[in-house]
């Protein structure tokens, strides 16, 4: 039936009030493709979707985790671990790492409550922070929960507001309740009660402390060369800090959340691991002992010649004699730990030129802090270097002893063997004068320690050989490092004549021979020279004795680390013997380096700096005691001395007395020579007694003689 016909037929229907049986259209074969071309459309569509949606998952589910992630609120932070302490061999602290926080800010916790913002803004202030910087990035990042107003918060500080918080708390709840006590009581509101009473503490939000460490020296300028200091996020500068840096370092914990698989939110607390020790073998009390002499130096011979320091460099290394260990390591000038840019510790300085070497102009207090920042740099880093590792010099005589050790040990000396100076010795066509210029006449080996006679010494050397020569330089550790445990250790290796330099002109045999035209370090003199005395053991020199975990439990221990053999037991008993008479023999260059009630002995140094004919020298002392049985060396220099005649090794032997004339005492080495009434004066002067009166079998409270 057409639609025409339909449409008739209805209207038909209408007009005669019959109903018409309506015919259903029919579902043509037009009508059902297009039906299944739609539902194929929209299953196509589907799998896309679907195979779209994988992929997302694959390549950029990390990403679209992270953008959820980051919407949530949730703890996310480091955890600070505690350096580790560095302490002296009877525990002194040096080194510490002290407890402070740093004052965070949640804003969206202050803001939460519109009564919150002041009070917690107040309490914000009393805290020492600028009150109105805080409300400014309040009102600008209010969703910021995590805000660092303020670093290194002393514990005290923390401590009191802490205390005053918590007690305004109390006072505010017991004035609430009873408020809301009284109210009960006369059946009024409890809420309009409890509205009335004034809330100031209990509306202090958003205000929390996190855990921080700084590092602190107590005894600031104590062994500064030595230990170091630390810049940055713990990175240690210089000495042991530098040295030991990852040792005392520990590992950062971290506080974190996460949404776990049921979109709960979780969170996981990583504990952070604490740094291990140092345990040195330096004392803290002989520290004091030679650096309290060193200033004194310093001191007496400030603004003399020049206005500057007493000397350029004044230093002092004490060492146990049989295992290498550093008892003391001393330099002048100093600076404090606690504060190491201090740019003022540099007035008194010698300027530098380009290169950074000293010139002879001296920094006045008003060139310190005119430095540009590139200058202060250079300055800074001068003063912080360690000179008894990292500076190099001409040791002159006291590397006498180290000639002959090597004559007597390759068999080319012997004890009989004499030389002859006349005051001086034509070399290379080139007179090199004796010290004593009218001559010392003929002498042997062991007088030529003892009188100090270059002519002598040049004699022994050409008889030595350059082969020989250059081979116990080598032996002696001249010219290498000794890896000595402590950061910046200076290489002297370009320092040193070659065999073939030294054949090549007979004066550099002659001169090195006496301690000239080749360079050594404070710590290579004295590691050598406590092989010559103890046998001939050459034992690495160290500053650490133990290293302990945070709960004080050994981690390592070091023990003494012999190198190699330099000479043989004779050869040493011979070079005890002649040091013992260049202090106490009547031509002796040392005598003014012996303690009151002590035998010692040791050797001066006299050495002229570059260029020659300036009138400039490092004078020096080198030394061993007691003379009985050799216990501890010990080792000054004078770098330049503030005064007109600088050549006086006898100021290298006074300071040298001193500092033992305290130091043997404190060590329990009883004296073994009788005292003058001068001496017994000096020693009262100083709090310190006669030993030789103690027997060491009636020492009972272990303290010996010192005090």
């Amino acid at each position: 039936m057409s639609r025409e016909e339909e449409e008739r037929r209805e209207r038909a229907g209408r007009k005669t009030g019959r109903s018409v049986k309506k015919v259903p259209r029919r579902f043509t074969i037009s009508m059902q493709k297009r039906l299944i071309f739609m539902f194929l459309l929209i299953v196509v569509s589907f799998v896309f979707l679907g195979f779209r949606l994988f992929l997302i998952q694959r390549d950029n589910e990390k990403f679209y985790t992270r953008q959820v992630l980051s919407q949530q609120s949730y703890d996310n932070k480091n955890l600070p671990y505690r350096r580790g302490t560095i302490t002296d061999c009877k525990g002194t602290v040096m080194a510490d790492s002290q407890l402070v926080y740093n004052v965070i800010i949640d804003a969206r916790a202050m803001l939460e409550q519109p009564e919150y913002l002041e009070p917690s803004l107040d309490a914000v202030e009393r805290l020492g922070i600028d009150k109105e910087k805080i409300r400014r990035h309040v009102n600008e990042n209010k969703n910021s929960q995590y805000y660092i107003a303020l670093k290194n918060l002393p514990y005290t500080k923390k401590r009191d507001f802490d205390q005053e918080v918590k007690e305004g708390i109390a006072a505010e709840d017991a004035a609430l309740q009873a408020a809301v006590n009284k109210a009960r009581e006369e059946k009024r509101s409890v809420a309009e009660a409890a509205a009335g009473v004034k809330l100031v503490y209990n509306n202090i939000k958003g205000i929390w402390f996190e855990d921080s460490y700084i590092r602190t020296y107590p005894e600031s300028t104590l062994a500064a060369d030595v230990i170091g200091f630390t810049v940055g996020d713990n990175i240690g500068q210089f000495g042991l800090e530098e040295y030991y840096n990852d040792t005392l370092n520990g590992v950062q914990g971290r506080t974190y959340g996460y949404i776990d698989e049921f979109l709960n939110m979780e969170q996981t607390t990583i504990q952070p691991t604490d740094g291990n020790n140092l345990v040195l073998t330096l004392d803290a009390n002989l520290q004091r002992i030679c650096e309290k002499y060193l200033q004194e130096f310093n001191a007496e011979y400030k603004d003399n010649r020049h206005k500057g320091n007493g000397t350029n460099n004044a230093a002092c290394i004490m060492m146990d004699i049989d295992t290498g260990g550093i008892l003391a390591m001393a330099s002048e000038p100093g600076f404090d730990l606690n504060n190491p840019y201090e740019i003022s510790a540099v007035a008194g300085m010698p300027k530098l030129d380009e290169k950074d070497s000293p010139t002879s102009s001296y920094m006045t207090l008003a060139d310190a802090k005119a430095l540009s920042d590139s200058d202060r740099s250079r300055y800074l880093l001068a003063l912080w270097n360690n000179y008894c590792i990292s500076s190099h010099y001409e040791p002159g005589s006291t590397a006498k002893p180290f000639t002959t050790a090597a004559g007597l040990e390759s068999g080319k000396l012997t004890t009989k063997d004499k030389f002859l100076c006349e005051g001086y010795l034509t070399v290379g066509g080139e007179p090199i004068r004796c010290a004593h210029l009218e001559g010392d006449g003929l002498i042997d080996i062991g007088q030529a320690i003892e009188r100090s006679c270059n002519v002598s010494l040049m004699q022994e050397a050409f008889k030595i050989g350059p082969e020989i020569f250059c081979k116990f330089q080598n032996i002696f550790n001249f010219g290498l490092k000794t890896n000595i445990d402590l950061a910046g250790e200076a290489r002297t290796d370009g320092y040193v004549f070659t065999l073939k330099k030294m054949k090549e002109a007979e004066a550099n045999l002659a001169t090195n021979s006496f301690g000239q035209n080749f360079e050594v370090t404070m710590i290579q003199m004295i590691s050598g020279f406590c092989s010559l005395i103890n046998d001939g053991n050459y034992y690495q020199p160290h500053i650490i004795d133990r290293i302990t975990g945070a709960d004080g439990s050994t981690v390592q221990k070091f023990t003494p680390r012999l190198l190699k053999k330099t000479v043989s037991e004779d050869t040493s008993t011979l070079l005890r013997k002649y040091l013992i008479q260049a202090v106490e023999g009547d031509h002796g260059t040392g005598k003014l380096a012996k303690p009151a009630g002590y035998r010692i002995g040791g050797k001066t140094g006299t050495a002229e700096t570059l260029p020659r004919e300036n009138g400039q020298y490092v004078v020096s002392f080198l030394g061993f005691a007691p003379a009985e049985d050799p216990q501890i060396a010990i080792y000054v220099v004078l770098d330049r001395i503030n005064k007109k005649k600088q050549d006086e090794a006898g100021r290298a032997c006074q300071v040298s007395r001193k500092i033992l004339t305290e130091a043997l005492p404190y060590l329990n080495i009883y004296m073994t020579e009788p005292l003058t009434e001068e001496e017994k004066l000096e020693l009262n002067e100083l709090g310190l007694y006669d030993t030789n009166e103690i027997k060491p079998e009636t020492d009972t409270d272990g303290q010996g003689g010192g005090n």
